[in-house]
């Protein structure tokens, strides 16, 4: 298992402090269509004996989302990156099939132990939602059904699959946030266990993967040990979070005081065999933080390496002899 982070600003200095703090990997957005980008990324990383644990976010996929004619360009672009990604050693591309706009919360302000700041989604207020991460992508197209939307992953992952498995690259589908089935006009189709499944069966290939962001799944109250079992070494990458709530009105909380039992998940981790990159995902702004993008500053990211680094320890195997 490996403890990995998202790291923002990506700054020397703040590279330099994950690594310090225990961090053998870094989550990096989508670099472009250069192989040249992501090799200097890599390298960059490797100066303080960081890895590149997956590309998530901002990937050239909208098309392929909608079904739009452009969606061929998508296909060419992200089969390019995975042939790239084979050549720069990045064993993951993290996904989501939310057309149009991405993780989305109606509050960012809503105070948490000690006064920090978190983030908090109510179906109620959903008019007023906030996009936490910009898709540029003009949606101009007619509301999109389930069977669409189901039509239009079959497609996407019958084109790259293919390249996805020659490169060794895993294609970890990351849960709808909010897990909801329709968000603004659009259905939506990865926000229940029993779609995961059907994801799954879709493909065999070791490439078709999960992304299990536990904050996701504990929303729509999956049993998260359960689960993690249950799917076992289709899960590819961990989004280590959690939240207090249901899918459809749930406030984020520190990784330490949610109502998941973390020990328990991280004890189905070492179950399934999972050696993969896990990173806490949102965390709450802490204080002199309250200007920085919420979600994704650093003070509570140091807290929950601790954690985290603290359950790994708490679950090792007990050596034989």
């Amino acid at each position: 298992m490996q403890l990995a982070s998202v790291v923002t600003p990506l700054s020397d200095e703040n590279l330099a402090r994950v690594a310090q703090l225990g961090v053998q990997a870094v989550a990096v957005r989508y670099p472009g269509p250069e192989l040249a980008s992501l090799v200097a990324i890599r390298e960059r990383l490797g100066r303080f004996g960081l890895k590149i644990a997956a590309i998530e976010g901002e990937l050239p996929i909208q098309n392929a989302i909608l079904g739009t004619p452009q969606q061929t360009q998508d296909f060419a672009s992200m089969k390019q990156l995975l042939v790239h990604m084979a050549e720069a050693q990045v064993p993951i591309c993290c996904y989501n099939f939310m057309p149009a706009t991405d993780w989305a919360r109606t509050d960012v302000h809503v105070r948490q132990r000690g006064g920090a700041l978190t983030t908090a989604f109510r179906i109620a207020d959903a008019e007023r939602a906030a996009s936490l991460h910009s898709v540029t992508h003009a949606d101009s197209t007619p509301p999109l059904t389930a069977s669409q939307m189901w039509n239009n992953l079959t497609r996407m992952l019958e084109e790259l699959l293919p390249t996805a498995e020659a490169a060794g690259v895993a294609l970890a589908m990351h849960p709808d946030d909010p897990p909801l089935a329709s968000f603004g006009k659009h259905a939506r189709i990865m926000n229940r266990v029993e779609d995961f499944d059907r994801l799954l069966d879709l493909s065999t290939s070791r490439s078709n993967a999960i992304c299990f962001c536990q904050g996701n799944f504990a929303a729509i109250g999956a049993d998260i040990p359960a689960t993690i079992r249950k799917w076992g070494q289709r899960i590819a990458y961990v989004h280590f979070r959690d939240v207090s709530g249901t899918a459809d009105d749930f406030v984020e909380t520190f990784h330490d005081n949610g109502p998941t039992d973390m020990l328990a998940a991280m004890k189905a981790y070492r179950e399934i065999g999972f050696t993969g990159p896990i990173r806490p995902d949102h965390v709450p702004q802490l204080a002199g933080e309250e200007q920085g993008q919420p979600g994704y500053t650093m003070l509570a990211r140091y807290f929950a390496f601790g954690y985290i680094r603290a359950l790994m320890q708490a679950t090792e195997p007990t050596p034989v002899g």
